[in-house]
């Protein structure tokens, strides 16, 4: 059972009630023609009086070819940047203009970089005595290195002296009191010694912070260059301008777009396909591809992005395609149209042979038309249908080339119910 198509809409009481009027004025009018000429029509099963026959218009399933389905999209750089200020500054020159070519790299512009300059240079006088800090604790750290070199000496001698007099002081060649002495001294030098190493690992860790001062003024000083160069506006890549945002003498603050830069040696088409036609495209596919701007010219593209996410509300389906463009004859923004070529024939009806069948539970059907005896009756046949744009709906499944069908009736049918075929039938 198929899905009621969202082409389809139950018709208002007055619509029915003037469906209604126009059968009844058709079989009127088929009578008067009758009488007028004596005989009634071939197609035509005469009602009894009591009980009017349903007067319907009847149609032949006829395959259609389909052609090809156009979609409509506009072309896009394949890869497409907007060079931007870094710096704030004023604008004070462009090389280019919107329209040329321009090579990856190349200057673009300059904006005033006085500013930037000075910083520079502070950044350059404060390295300078970030680095003689550096020189100074150096130089002390070298001094106390000295220094522990000599009371390192002392320290030996002391160590020396104090056994020798103590020695000496107990065998009574020395007084007690210069051994005592001599050992006051060992102290005193231990103490010395041990105090001018505490200094020179204080002088170490002061030569390590200057020098962590003098790295990070470098690296301020490398930034402020390398701001100074931004000031020379750079093509990020090869291509042509296809817009400019401002002009000389405009302030430019950072993160302002100044150009718009694009690679048209090859153009991307995007479409939007409906899911229904989803099964129709697939990557690497070559299509046909028109533009109003160059009338008879066709150009070949090639599917190479299929969105997996559709839109939640339209049900449309992102595709996009590239278009080589080596000569670029071909702009950004053209509106192109995409030709998808449909496989082979389709039956297709109009709209109203389901309306002329509708049931309550929403069942796609449509009334078949048969002879019977000398008369018409109607069958009701389950079909399958794809909604087109066209008021017409292409059958699927449930109907063959040739079957005749209720285009129009003028009051509800039933299956195996008698008709009489409009004049203004298919033959």
């Amino acid at each position: 059972m198929a899905a009621k198509s969202p082409l389809r809409g139950r018709e208002s009481r007055r619509m029915v009630r003037d469906r209604q009027a126009y059968g009844w004025g058709l079989a009127l009018g088929l009578s008067l023609v009758s009488g007028a000429c004596g005989q009634a029509p071939a197609e035509i099963t005469a009602a009894p009086e009591s009980a009017p026959l349903p007067v319907v218009m009847v149609g032949t399933v006829n395959p259609q070819e389909q052609g090809d389905r156009i979609y409509t999209g506009r072309t896009q750089p394949q890869r497409q940047v907007t060079l931007r200020s870094q710096v704030e500054g004023q604008l004070l020159s462009l090389a280019v203009a919107v329209g040329d070519p321009v090579q990856s790299g190349q200057t673009l512009g300059h904006l005033d970089g006085r500013l930037l300059v000075t910083a520079v240079e502070e950044a350059q006088a404060e390295l300078a005595a970030r680095q003689f800090e550096v020189a100074r604790a150096e130089a002390e750290l070298a001094d106390m290195r000295t220094a522990v070199a000599t009371a390192a000496v002392r320290l030996q001698q002391a160590r020396n002296d104090a056994p020798r007099l103590a020695q000496l002081a107990v065998q009574g060649a020395v007084a007690a009191q210069q051994a005592e002495q001599a050992e006051t001294t060992l102290r005193t030098a231990e103490q010395a010694f041990q105090a001018t190493q505490e200094q020179v690992r204080t002088r170490q860790q002061g030569v390590a912070a200057a020098q962590q001062r003098v790295a990070a003024q470098r690296s301020l000083l490398r930034e402020a260059e390398q701001r100074l160069t931004l000031t020379r506006l750079q093509a990020p890549l090869s291509g042509t301008v296809l817009e400019q945002q401002v002009e000389p003498g405009d302030l430019v603050r950072p993160g302002e777009a100044i150009f718009t830069l694009g690679d048209l040696a090859n153009l991307k088409v995007a479409i939007e396909v409906a899911d229904l036609h989803l099964a129709k495209f697939r990557l690497g596919q070559p299509l046909t591809v028109r533009f109003d701007a160059l009338p008879g010219e066709a150009f070949s593209a090639t599917v190479d992005q299929i969105t997996p996410l559709a839109d939640a509300r339209s049900r449309l389906v992102p595709i996009q395609l590239t278009l080589p463009n080596p000569d670029r004859r071909l702009g950004s923004g053209l509106l192109a149209r995409v030709a998808v070529p449909t496989p082979g024939p389709e039956l297709v009806l109009p709209q109203t042979a389901l309306e002329a069948g509708e049931t309550q539970d929403g069942t796609e059907q449509v009334f078949l038309v048969e002879p019977q005896g000398d008369g018409w009756v109607v069958t009701a046949r389950p079909v399958q249908i794809r909604p087109r744009s066209d008021g017409q709906v292409a059958v699927l499944a449930g109907l063959r080339a040739g079957d005749r069908y209720v285009q129009r009736s003028s009051e509800p049918l039933q299956t195996g119910q008698r008709v009489q075929i409009s004049l203004a039938s298919d033959p």
